[in-house]
């Protein structure tokens, strides 16, 4: 069977490469359809200088990037140079090490040399300069027209077909669902159609009414006239001055980004057969051209023979749109994509498509992870431009973020009053607070190096210290909440657990997908007989939800913008709330894993019976038109039990002693619940374990490698400073038999390996009396 209908919008490099990887998969009924000619189309891939450095702080990012190299060299076209990245300041020679820690995490092989040894690779760089080096010898040069090429001949063999010339300009619906492509000559019916259209993305989003949320933008390449370079040479990544060089020859390719953004509007591109080759700006390049020949001196006898400013796709987080529309069943997107992740996000797509379902987790690519309101075009925009210069860490400054304060809590203003130093959440755009500057720093903070002191502060420990001690308000309005109205089934077919249980009590249990495997954990309450609460994971629980809703009794709402909710918890959080309610808190009538209905002062809530902090308390929900007034009520109260507000750097500190795990972050979709201790079952190969460290000072960023006997085994996934036990804290995956108690293991930490031991969990009230209480 040839499998279904596909037309995919774009014969560039992503294009092909997933006609490739679908017909491979027996999906042979294929046509690509190119607005240019093939396969010089005149996109991003026909300009594209080809450099392909695989390690990134992204394990899913990583993995696209090495199965890229693997089957580009495969088909020979890549040539792998190697990659080195060169560091001229001290804080980037500690990035490098850091980047070398992701590549031992990723299984990248990677070294760091010294000046010597760059100057050894590259003769023309300036030693005087090099403080140290990246060297990744299995990076390279991908030839991304010749890749093109070979992909597409071995589909067509497979029965694909390309058709140049061939620009779409409407998408077809039928049934509510995609049905095909127009073009100006004719039709094509598909069952599913899928956009690589590159930059042009949001042009052919717009057919299809589906928002492609990436910005066109602008940068700058330049040949030079023969410059001493010869093709055996590695690229090189100069970051302390946002520029790359490559070798054509004797001459030399320079790549740069120091330069303003440059957002590029489709109507401003030229015509010919390279719209995506805009007119070179020279004056905009002076200063890269000086930054080169002060790294390169022997530029100065050289000149630039040609450039232009060409245009790539950027998002508002720097990652892929991969997946299919909600809105328009059958309408995929694989955008936003370079040459670099090109075959390995095909190879994930068409896994996806097959399966249903990818071996990568594709949550941080899913075209569907973002809120609403990060969907607006000004918010694209300016995210867009600030993930250039944060992907590319541009030295010219930014203008402070506009885009700020799009969804804040209804306890904003009080927060604010309490000095909250907010941090925005990447996944929903929630403005929270990190911790409060009226509550004072401890007499004598515990001194942190100045990489895990940044974004930290120490009222951290005043705050984790005094929830411990005392009671504490955390803002849990952030966190996803759903509305599920139907019958219970609907959740059971869905989840791990059991959530058909009586009215008022909660489940923590694993959200499922068709296959079986796993996509995220949630919290169900259930409110009636047929209606629950599921807190949730952002916008992909909704979407999947809202999916397996279709054509069934089921209503599911996001109530997350309408409600918000306080997490109050603490040894005194019983004593304060007690005397405001009319629910029943004693510990017989209001068990852990139980919700109630009911008021406190004048505002109707519904308070849950958890504790993501490991002491008493709830999470307590209303509507978000009496949020004021449920602070107000309860910080007034609090006044006398010394409550105060506290922050997420606080939070993560408490969650981590008591052994919580946060998805998305210690799990993904790749990981089963067995490996993650979530669920009983045979013994698994590897096991999200806990590290207590031995170094107070240092606390881990996450993603360093974990080292037994000198050889990585292993990858960090969150930690922090343990303020009740006194020392860092991670959670790393690590092969079950080293995650035993007591096992001595090293964290890998820029240029310094950290002890650590496996330790016990939960590190905090193992046998839960706090919670019980």
């Amino acid at each position: 069977m040839p499998g279904p209908k596909v037309v995919i919008i774009g014969a560039g490099i992503v294009g092909c490469a997933l006609a490739d990887e679908l017909t491979a998969r027996g999906w042979t009924d294929v046509t690509v359809l190119e607005r240019g000619p093939l396969f010089v189309t005149g996109g991003s891939s026909s300009h594209a200088p080809g450099l392909v450095f695989q390690t990134n702080p992204s394990r899913t990012m990583a993995r696209m990037a090495r199965y890229t190299v693997e089957k580009f060299l495969a088909l020979d076209c890549f040539r792998p140079v190697g990659s080195l990245e060169v560091a001229t300041t001290p804080e980037r020679l500690a990035e490098l090490h850091r980047r070398f820690g992701f590549g031992q995490s990723w299984g990248i092989r990677s070294e760091i040399v010294d000046r010597a040894a760059v100057k050894e690779m590259f003769p023309l760089v300036d030693d005087a300069l090099i403080l140290g080096g990246l060297h990744v010898a299995s990076d390279g040069l991908a030839l991304a027209v010749a890749a093109c090429e070979a992909q597409a001949a071995r589909a067509t063999e497979r029965g694909a077909r390309f058709i140049g010339h061939a620009e779409v300009v409407d998408i077809l619906r039928e049934g509510g669902r995609v049905s095909g492509v127009r073009t100006q000559e004719m039709s094509f019916k598909s069952d599913i159609v899928v956009s690589c259209a590159g930059f042009w993305g949001p042009r052919v989003g717009t057919l299809a009414g589906v928002p492609i949320p990436l910005l066109p933008m602008a940068h700058q390449y330049v040949r030079t006239t023969a410059a001493g370079a010869a093709d055996d040479l590695p690229i090189l990544r100069h970051q302390d001055r946002d520029l790359y060089f490559r070798a054509h020859g004797d001459a030399l390719g320079i790549g740069s980004y120091l330069h303003e953004p440059m957002p590029v509007d489709l109507a401003d591109l030229p015509g010919g057969d390279h719209p995506s080759m805009m007119p070179f700006t020279p004056d905009t390049f002076d200063e890269s051209w000086t930054a080169a020949t002060r790294l390169l001196p022997g530029l100065a006898g050289a000149r630039i023979a040609d450039g232009f400013n060409g245009v790539f796709s950027f998002t508002a987080d720097g990652f892929p749109l991969l997946g299919e529309s909600r809105d328009l069943p059958g309408f995929w997107t694989a955008e936003a994509i370079w040459v670099t992740h090109s075959a390995g996000a095909a190879r994930a797509l068409a896994e996806w498509m097959v399966t249903g379902r990818s071996s990568l987790d594709l949550h941080e690519c899913d075209l569907n992870r973002f809120d609403p309101a990060q969907l607006a075009p000004a918010y694209v925009r300016e995210r867009s431009i600030r993930s250039f210069a944060e992907v590319y860490d541009i030295v010219h400054p930014l203008d402070p973020p506009s885009v700020r304060d799009v969804r804040v809590s209804p306890f904003h203003a009080r927060q604010t009053e309490l000095g909250a130093v907010f941090g925005e959440s990447a996944a929903t755009g929630w403005e929270r607070p990190l911790w409060y500057a009226v509550n004072p720093p401890p007499p004598e903070p515990r001194p942190r190096d100045e990489w895990s002191s940044r974004h930290w502060s120490p009222i951290a420990e005043t705050e984790a210290r005094i929830t411990r001690e005392r009671v504490a308000l955390y803002d849990m309005t952030p966190l996803t909440r759903l509305e599920v109205t139907g019958p219970v089934s609907f959740l059971q077919d869905l989840t791990s657990g059991n959530v058909d249980r009586k009215v008022g009590s909660v489940v923590y249990t694993l959200l499922l997908d068709a296959a079986g495997g796993i996509r995220s954990d949630i919290t169900v309450a259930r409110l009636a007989e047929d209606r629950f609460q599921v807190g949730a994971n952002g916008p992909l629980d909704l979407d999947h939800l809202l999916r397996e809703a279709v054509g069934k009794p089921v209503t599911v709402r996001d109530i997350t913008g309408g409600t918000c909710g306080l997490g109050l918890w603490g040894p005194r959080a019983r004593d304060l709330v007690a005397p405001l309610t009319d629910i029943d808190l004693s510990p017989d009538a209001f068990r852990y894993f139980q919700c109630r209905p009911g008021h406190i002062g004048t505002v109707p809530v519904t308070m849950l019976r958890l504790s993501y902090v490991g002491e008493l308390g709830w999470e307590i929900y209303a509507r978000a038109d009496h949020g004021l007034a449920l602070w107000d009520t309860l910080w007034a109260a609090g006044r006398e039990h010394g409550v105060i507000a506290a922050g997420r750097a606080a939070f993560t500190s408490l969650r981590l002693e008591k052994g919580y795990r946060s998805w998305g972050v210690d799990m993904t979709t790749e990981d089963d619940p067995y490996q993650a201790g979530l669920a009983a079952g045979p013994e698994p190969d590897r096991r999200l374990t806990c590290l207590v460290l031995v170094d107070a000072g240092a606390v881990p960023l996450g993603r360093e490698p974990v080292y037994a006997d000198g050889v990585p085994v292993g990858h960090v996934t969150s930690a922090a400073f343990g303020h009740t036990i006194g020392a860092p804290i991670a959670y790393a995956w690590l092969p079950s038999a080293l995650a035993v108690p007591g096992t001595q293991l090293e964290i890998g930490y820029f240029d310094r390996r950290l002890a650590a031991t496996v330790a016990a969990e939960p590190l905090f009230d193992p046998k839960h009396d706090r919670l019980r209480s």
